[in-house]
């Protein structure tokens, strides 16, 4: 079984950011520990680490937090998928979220698994039919034509 990670649970884990940060590690610990592979998009680790930059720009991360970040982050063994396979499905969801977005959703519903993101909206979205999983406050489960089996 997989996991697809988003870039905002990766850069929260690896900059160990407040609760949101607390929360990514332990749904990556999580997963790594059930034996799930981790996937996202091949732009995944690019995003995660523009992350981390803007966090270092911010002064929210030193610049050698961000750094021991960033090299936390290309260990964690991201499997990355081209976005060609997806891109019919990612297109069919373009009237309710971002491209990017859709690109992570498409991934799930097409690998049947769960999709990790700390982004609440993207949960709220209508039109997936993967679970997403986001921190306590919400998870979402999108129920459709197809459903992904439970996490």
């Amino acid at each position: 079984m997989t996991v697809v990670v988003d870039a905002s649970v990766l850069a929260a884990a690896v900059a160990d950011l407040g609760m949101d940060g607390a929360w990514s590690e332990a749904a990556i610990a999580e997963a790594t520990r059930e034996g799930r592979a981790l996937a996202g998009p091949q732009i995944v680790l690019a995003e995660a680490s523009n992350v981390l930059r803007r966090l270092e720009l911010a002064e929210r991360l030193a610049t050698s937090e961000a750094n021991l970040a960033r090299r936390d982050l290309l260990t964690l063994g991201i499997e990355p998928f081209p976005f060609e396979p997806l891109a019919d499905r990612v297109w069919e969801l373009r009237h309710n979220v971002s491209i990017y977005d859709g690109w992570y959703l498409a991934l799930a519903e097409a690998l049947s698994c769960p999709l990790l993101t700390l982004d609440r909206r993207l949960a709220r979205a209508p039109g997936p039919t993967c679970r997403i999983i986001t921190p306590p406050t919400a998870q979402v489960v999108h129920e459709r034509a197809v459903s992904c089996p439970a996490g």
